[in-house]
């Protein structure tokens, strides 16, 4: 099946981006090693030369027996895997090549708790067949302009599946690709966060979350986004001193021209206001400040504050096919360490990842003088991140731990940690172990208007 997919934008976004320089998009001929010796999604098919990262064989598209749809939690489909060797504080330098420096900061600063149990890998990420349909259009017709602001020439699909230009401009692509990656239709879910103090303390923020990933507009083209990736929901739930209040986002294509819309409603005032601190280094209140606003999502929003520098590929150890942890029913405390997520939960692959470096140009301010990304090569997830304070000193460890949700099917988070290698404390987005659903995927299109301010206080006193 595949959806419609136009290339030009519309209006005065359409006019605003020509005017900025463009970044062309590969030759057809490039792109049609999609599906051949590529993945749909740009990653070679074949595995590393070792056997340690296997190859590509079309990804996890079938749920495990006992699997019912959609807002069930998910069974492990791997069971029988075993670790095969756990990387410690003690042994680490045996591993240094395939471990982040953030990984490795974590190591050294939790010697006795933290841990990499080691598994096979398995490349579990797939799309559905319209989605690399429109990523093999997307590869000969996507554009990146204005110096990173925005993309054209893209709907439906990952925008850059093979990178080209020169490292700039290689790096810029990466991160639209993790920005505008696949994730489904539209979602709803409830779920908790938590900020994690030294003696392990926690309270949780509890609220239901909505998202329309317009971007993948099933009924849409290029020429109807009218500059929105997604629209987010969010209506906090608990505890009580919170509950009430909601956030609503529009995420643009092109911040700079047009920058993230975002609005707040008050509970105790009864009132929607425009929130203009939704981007960048705002702190969130939510997270104890443990999170900026750009770090949700691992990152998310404008890139013009930093220089961005292509790394190339490394095989690195991530956080992926993390089924143990998501279980339904299992408590949080048991989920929550001290000072980090409890390491027997957890399971770690090795994976070819795209590293990308961001520094913070001069005259700009961001909390994050340098932040180091590793992208997964087949999900074009953020799996981790590296943050530097101004010294240069690594100052934040974030992971995006990841799994294959059957139903979309692709690989995306199930949880989101957030380490403060300073402060020692940690934190925590997408707990739902002990809620009755998971994340619930549908291809349902709302009426626009659903996600309008307008509808913000209506929808937030119900």
């Amino acid at each position: 099946m595949r959806y419609n997919k136009n290339t030009i934008l519309s209006g005065l976004v359409a006019l605003s981006l020509a005017a900025a320089p463009a970044y062309a998009a590969v030759s057809a001929s490039e792109a049609a090693r999609l599906g051949k010796d590529l993945t749909p999604f740009g990653s070679p098919k074949a595995g590393n030369a070792s056997g340690t990262i296997p190859d590509w064989t079309g990804g996890l598209t079938q749920p495990p027996a006992g699997y019912e749809g959609s807002g069930q939690h998910h069974p492990d489909p791997f069971p029988e895997d075993e670790v095969l060797f756990t990387i410690n504080a003690s042994n680490a330098d045996q591993y240094k090549e395939h471990l982040t420096d953030g990984v490795l900061a974590m190591l050294e600063t939790y010697p006795t708790t933290f841990r990499l149990p080691i598994y096979k890998s398995r490349r579990s990420h797939a799309v559905p067949a319209w989605v690399a349909e429109n990523t093999k259009e997307n590869a000969t017709s996507a554009e990146i302009v204005g110096e990173s602001a925005g993309i054209k020439g893209a709907f439906g699909g990952y925008p850059f599946p093979i990178l080209s230009g020169n490292n700039e401009q290689k790096a810029w692509q990466v991160i639209w690709n993790h920005l505008t990656r696949w994730r489904g239709v539209s979602l709803t879910r409830r779920a908790s966060e938590v900020a994690v103090q030294q003696d392990g303390e926690y309270s949780l923020v509890t609220s239901q979350q909505e998202a329309f990933f317009n971007f993948y507009n099933p009924e849409g083209s290029e020429d109807t986004l009218d500059n929105i990736i997604f629209y987010y929901l969010s209506f906090t739930q608990s505890p009580p001193r919170l509950a009430g209040g909601a956030i609503l986002v529009h995420e643009t294509m092109n911040q700079i021209i047009n920058p993230r819309n975002g609005w707040g409603y008050n509970a105790g005032q009864r009132r929607v206001r425009r929130a203009p601190n939704l981007g960048y280094d705002s702190p969130i209140a939510a997270a104890d400040n443990l999170r900026t606003a750009d770090d949700t999502d691992i990152f998310n929003g404008a890139m013009d504050r930093y220089t961005w520098t292509y790394e190339g590929k490394r095989e690195i150890y991530l956080p992926y096919n993390n089924y143990k942890i998501a279980q339904q029913g299992l408590p949080y405390s048991e989920i929550l360490g001290m000072s980090h997520l409890n390491p027997d939960l957890m399971r770690w692959e090795l994976h070819r990842v795209h590293v990308v470096t961001a520094t913070l140009k001069e005259g700009e301010r961001h909390i994050y003088a340098k932040r180091r990304f590793y992208v997964d090569e087949d999900s074009w997830n953020t799996a981790l991140l590296d943050q530097y304070d101004g010294r240069g000193e690594l100052w934040r460890v974030s992971m995006g731990v990841l799994k294959n949700y059957y139903e979309l099917p692709g690989v995306w988070t199930t949880l989101e940690a957030f380490h403060d290698l300073q402060a020692r404390r940690y934190h925590v987005q997408g707990l739902d172990t002990e809620e009755p659903n998971t994340r619930v995927f549908t291809n349902d299109v709302p009426n626009k208007r659903y996600f309008s301010p307008a509808s913000l206080r209506r929808r937030s006193v119900r």
